[in-house]
């Protein structure tokens, strides 16, 4: 066995080590008070499964009793491994050269420290749990018998808690954390104990995970900066019209509908990567529209409201300010499902006052909605009404906790480990800072979003929507559509973004974007990080696209922009935020981006 380093031990000060305890102890006794006062006053409350987790397994576990010779043969292969992994730890304690018998995917960060390579103890625990989790996967889902919607469920969450169950997770199987805790006499896992109190604190008795330094960053300063004046607002919006910063600008502005599950400022972080800034910088007159936070008092606004006081209402502005006749628009995510069904709305109307259509990971088919359908059925549809019902909204932190679910490894336990494990302050980090930046949202709006788009599809269906009497119909859509879609996308899958390319009557191009539905968007050209795909011929599958696609290095906002650019490019002088015809509110980015929840 290959000698290893002695670590100094580090004794702690006495003095420090009673005022930390003191302070834990202080903390437990507020938090444990708090939550037998919130029990007395809401008994039964997180009882029962809202998430329908147990009778998926139920179902799972009695097609897997079903067939015990499949159970047995697996375990025996289980078996089989872990003999041949301890021969193979074991020649290695004898100083020979071994092959693993499985290596972690080479995205997998968990593993990176070296002890798990040249420690024979912890190589044997990383590749006893590798082996155990495949096992306990491939088991689940092998089985046979289940519906598509529990066979999903089940996988989903099996692998919460095999990840879960990864020795990173636990201080004595994690190196890192045992060199931590021997460097530092423990003062680690104080510090680790006191961050852990302080977040359930701070979550007021739910474990709200610290992602970054909060107070690195300032809405309006350092995060959000980019210059405007805010020019309208109502109940659900303030519409933000930023400074020019070219002489000329093209002569149609530009309308940017976010999605209201987030705030806007995903475009506008800091200016070096902020889609925003670089869109004026090319001669946009841009307006952005941010969401209000709602509160119980703006329950019953309905997606219709959404519609009407969202993109209609800003449109107004817009033309009033710039004197054009019609303007461009993109839809983020949810934003982009919002500009899709106006679209449809105002054809009806013979509304054409938007010329074309941008969307950014956008899906408005949702038969193939990936992992985000494990949380829409019926039973959880109706638990989290319920819920919506007594508040008259949605909590942020619920939200965010579903999409924290997706990449559990990157925006979970990585955190579990550096704050409670080895007691650090998190990095601070712009695009985490907007993360943990909660919205709400209205029961109405909500119940209606999930149940007519994700459980029922009915938006992609021709008529399957009825707004203020208006069947909403994609297909009746003409005008010129830019698509993109991100490849690693765990929120809008890029195949069922490319549904889109198939939906509207109009001409369409389809880009594929590297990387996942943040930071696939925000790639500024200038850092050069992600590539793209792009292929102008039709194809009637995603995969027949992509085969034929050309891989282009850098980001795909230049292209975008050659492609708006060139459906009109009339240009104006610039433009200062009211233009003389509407007074400016306040300065960017406004009141309504301000309320941070908690």
């Amino acid at each position: 066995m290959a000698e290893q380093p002695q670590q100094d031990i580090k004794q702690p000060d006495p003095k420090e080590l009673s005022r930390a305890v003191a302070n834990i102890a202080e903390k437990s006794q507020r938090l444990m008070a708090d939550f037998m006062s919130r029990q007395a006053q809401e008994p039964g409350l997180g009882m029962g499964d809202p998430l329908n987790i147990g009778q998926a397994f139920v179902e799972m576990m009695g097609q897997l009793v079903a067939n015990p010779a499949r159970l047995a043969e697996a375990q025996m292969n289980l078996w089989n491994d872990y003999m041949r992994l301890w021969q193979n730890t074991a020649q290695r304690m004898l100083g020979e050269e071994t092959t693993p018998l499985v290596a972690p995917d080479p995205s997998d960060r968990r593993f990176k420290d070296d002890a798990w390579q040249t420690n024979e103890v912890f190589d044997y625990i990383k590749q006893s749990y590798l082996l155990t989790a495949r096992w306990v996967q491939s088991v689940v889902g092998s089985v046979e018998g289940l519906d598509e919607k529990t066979a999903r469920k089940v996988d989903f969450y099996t692998r919460q808690f095999v990840d879960a169950m990864a020795p990173t997770n636990f201080a004595m199987t994690n190196p890192e954390v045992l060199r931590a805790t021997a460097e530092s006499g423990g003062e680690n896992l104080l510090k680790g104990l006191d961050n852990l109190l302080s977040d359930i604190e701070r979550g007021k008795g739910k474990l709200a995970i610290s992602m970054t330094d909060t107070e690195a960053f300032k809405i309006g300063q350092n995060i959000a900066a980019t210059p405007g004046k805010v020019v309208y607002q109502n109940d659900l919006i303030q519409l933000i019209q930023y400074d020019p910063s070219t002489p000329q600008v093209l002569a149609k502005p530009l309308m940017i509908i976010p999605p209201w599950i987030n705030k806007y400022y995903i475009l506008d972080l800091k200016p070096k990567n902020s889609f925003v800034k670089w869109a004026v910088d090319q001669g946009h007159t841009v307006f952005m529209l941010s969401w209000v936070n709602p509160d119980e008092k703006l329950a019953a606004k309905s997606f219709a409201d959404y519609m009407k006081e969202g993109p209609l209402a800003a449109l107004e502005v817009i033309l009033k300010i710039t004197g054009e006749k019609q303007i461009n628009a993109i839809g983020y995510c949810l934003g982009g499902t919002l500009l899709a069904t106006t679209l449809a709305y105002m054809t009806v109307k013979k509304d054409h006052r938007i010329a074309t259509a941008t969307y950014f990971t956008t899906m408005v088919d949702f038969d193939e909605a990936g992992e985000l359908e494990v949380f829409i059925d019926e039973e959880q549809i109706a638990a989290l009404e319920d819920r919506m019902n007594k508040r008259g909204f949605l909590e942020g932190h619920e939200m965010a906790t579903t999409f924290n679910m997706l990449r559990a490894n990157d925006l979970i336990w990585s955190f579990v480990i550096n704050n409670y494990l080895l007691g650090k302050e998190p990095f601070p980090f712009d695009l985490l800072f907007w993360n943990s930046d909660s919205t709400r949202m209205p029961a109405a709006m909500h119940s209606y979003y999930l149940r007519n788009m994700y459980q029922n599809n009915k938006l992609i269906e021709p008529g399957g929507l009825v707004i203020d009497k208006v069947p909403i119909d994609l297909a009746k859509i003409e005008l010129p559509t830019y698509i993109l879609a991100t490849r690693e996308d765990h929120i809008a899958p890029w195949k069922s973004a490319f549904a889109g390319t198939r939906a509207y009557s109009g001409p369409v191009r389809f880009v594929l974007a590297a990387s996942g539905h943040i930071a696939g968007v925000v790639n500024p050209p200038a850092a050069n990080k992600y590539c793209h795909w792009t292929n102008a011929k039709k194809a009637a599958t995603p995969d027949a696209w992509l085969a034929s696609a050309q891989q282009v290095e850098g980001s795909w906002w230049s292209d975008w922009h050659a492609w708006i650019s060139k459906q009109d490019a009339k240009k104006v002088k610039a433009r200062t935020p009211g233009g003389g015809k509407v007074k400016p509110i306040e300065e960017a980015p406004g009141s309504y981006v301000q309320l941070r929840l908690g």
